[in-house]
């Protein structure tokens, strides 16, 4: 059975290609900020994360008419913005790092203290340091809190990949963290 928000997000979707408008700017209202967050996830600049989200929303108006069922909109969506955003950091780490950034990042760490924020820096430290898929369904999951058959959608995988992936990246962790 189809959720109450997709079941809009479907009809807002046919209202758009019917020629609406007004319907894709409540559909970018509705769904903006999420993927600006998931955006931001894999960026870590929200000036970054909000120009990929802004491709993401052209493309997703030129596309528009090829999503076959308007109703999984959500997880269209997403997959561009996810495919967008891995796109976005893998050119980036085809790009030299400047002794600059090097030196503030290593400002910033000194910076931190407490024990708090020392321990939300390991656990950010070592989910950036899990293999991309992995990351990538770690966050989808504990942080956007999508259920598995989302996230398989996302991603364009399997759900018994998910679950995979998720146990690998929890073993992973406990490891990077020990």
């Amino acid at each position: 059975m189809r959720k109450k928000s997709d079941i809009l997000d479907g009809l807002l979707v046919i209202d758009f290609r019917n020629g609406n408008k007004k319907a894709m700017a409540l559909l970018v209202k509705r769904w903006h900020s999420k993927f600006c967050r998931q955006a931001f996830w894999y960026t870590q600049n929200m000036d970054d994360a909000k120009d990929i989200v802004q491709d993401c929303w052209q493309l997703i108006f030129r596309k528009i008419n090829q999503l076959d069922d308007p109703n999984a909109f959500k997880s269209w969506a997403m997959r561009i913005v996810v495919r967008k955003a891995i796109d976005w950091t893998r050119k980036q780490k085809r790009r030299p790092i400047s002794i600059s950034n090097f030196k503030q990042k290593e400002q910033e760490q000194i910076e931190e203290g407490g024990s708090r924020e020392d321990l939300l820096r390991r656990l950010n430290e070592a989910i950036k340091n899990l293999p991309e898929n992995q990351g990538a369904v770690l966050h989808l999951f504990y942080i956007q809190e999508y259920n598995l058959k989302e996230i398989a959608e996302i991603l364009d995988i399997s759900k018994g990949t998910v679950k995979s992936r998720l146990y690998y990246a929890r073993e992973h962790l406990k490891q990077l963290l020990k």
